[in-house]
């Protein structure tokens, strides 16, 4: 199912699921020319801009993408939910899943730029994958909550769209923490995002391990377990509703 949901994005178009690429690549290229070429970026942690900026955009990229088309999870499947025995349960997963194709594309080229320039991640490819597993985890228990309440508010798409909006300028991806006085950057780091993020610069870049930080991922776990509970216990609490609404 979640094969055919990230086939059907493209059903019709020419270049078919090619577009699933070029998009978020486009933005990246755009992104680095107004920073590299535009604003003359410096060199971040010696390491090329470019280097610096995906290692964050492409985590992003998964996070925004997945989120956006999880909201429409049982909506977009309403004709499962409504006549169908099914698992209806399983449907953001399927809406994850279906993105995270394209995130293990985008991985594979994250890890192929950082060797052409000289930066093989190496062993540190097992933190890559831990917080590609972090990643998964927090779009899904994010998925049941927001999917479930689109079912009765259909604006919630609008809404998380413009929320992700601000969430791109709001999370240290084009622009480094260190422009935030010390005394703030605790605010930066209560965003879970942030931690994944942060993870996958300081893996790729200072080859640091992900167990570096203990009370941030402590933190981050508890914030995905309290999500997930009350997630998943407002999505059994209201699919009994579904099939009216719908």
């Amino acid at each position: 199912m979640s094969k055919s949901d990230f086939k059907s994005r493209f059903s019709g178009s020419y270049f078919g699921v090619v577009w699933a690429v070029i998009q978020p690549l486009m933005t990246i290229l755009i992104f680095w020319f107004v920073f590299q070429v535009g604003f003359r970026a410096q060199p971040v942690s010696n390491v090329p801009f470019i280097l610096w900026l995906i290692a964050a955009m492409i985590p992003w990229n998964f996070f925004a993408d997945a989120i956006i088309n999880s909201t429409s999870a049982f909506t977009s499947y309403s004709f499962v939910v409504k006549k169908m025995v099914f698992k209806i349960g399983l449907l953001p997963l399927v809406k994850v899943t279906a993105s995270f194709f394209l995130n293990i594309a985008f991985n594979v080229l994250l890890i192929l730029i950082y060797t052409a320039y000289g930066h093989f991640p190496g062993v540190q490819l097992i933190s890559i994958l831990y917080f590609n597993i972090c990643l998964f985890a927090f779009v899904t228990v994010i998925a049941y909550l927001i999917s479930t309440v689109n079912v009765f508010f259909r604006d919630t798409t609008q809404i998380v769209g413009i929320l992700l909006q601000f969430g791109i300028w709001l999370t240290p991806i084009m622009w480094q923490e260190s422009t935030i006085p010390e005394k703030f950057r605790w605010l930066i780091k209560l965003n879970p995002i942030y931690y994944i993020i942060n993870g996958y610069r300081e893996a790729l870049i200072n080859h640091t391990w992900f167990f570096a930080h203990p009370r941030q991922t402590l933190y981050f776990w508890t914030l995905i377990i309290v999500i997930g509970i009350i997630g998943i216990s407002f999505y059994k609490r209201m699919k009994s509703h579904f099939a009216d609404v719908l």
